[in-house]
């Protein structure tokens, strides 16, 4: 039988997993080389730092980013994803902005992400499924 590895702090103890999936704006197939490159060190400094949370999996392709994470009972899931979205799409811009720069809204307002996003949480059964469907999509 499976050993599960509760988290613990100073008053719960917990197993949390989520799954979050974020697409870009229209569906522009911009995550590729060097910005793709930077977005994964981007989502890892700022789930694993700030946010206090574990990555379990992430799969990326040219459109969209699927990010299978632990977090703490206080996260706020709204916060993250929203926090997630403007963190990265403004550090993207700013960072490669001869790539991006074509990419405005039609209100001449730069966009990265969709205003929308997916979230979900995961249980021990799904895990496995969830699993293997992100790495059924890893793309080099």
């Amino acid at each position: 039988m499976k050993s599960i590895d509760y988290r613990t702090n100073r008053h719960a103890c917990y197993l949390l997993k989520y799954h979050l999936v974020v697409i870009t704006r229209y569906r522009r197939p911009v995550l590729i080389g060097d910005l793709k490159t930077r977005l994964l060190a981007i989502i890892s400094e700022l789930f694993e730092k700030q946010w206090k949370c574990k990555i379990i999996e992430i799969s990326t392709d040219k459109d969209y980013i699927h990010v299978l994470f632990e977090g703490m009972p206080q996260m706020q899931l709204s916060k993250l994803a929203n926090n997630f979205k403007t963190v990265t799409s403004r550090l993207l811009r700013k960072e490669f902005p001869e790539f991006l720069a074509q990419y405005y809204d039609t209100d001449d307002k730069p966009c990265f992400w969709s205003r929308s996003y997916f979230i979900c949480t995961d249980s021990e059964k799904s895990e496995i499924l969830i699993d293997q469907y992100i790495q059924n999509k890893k793309t080099d």
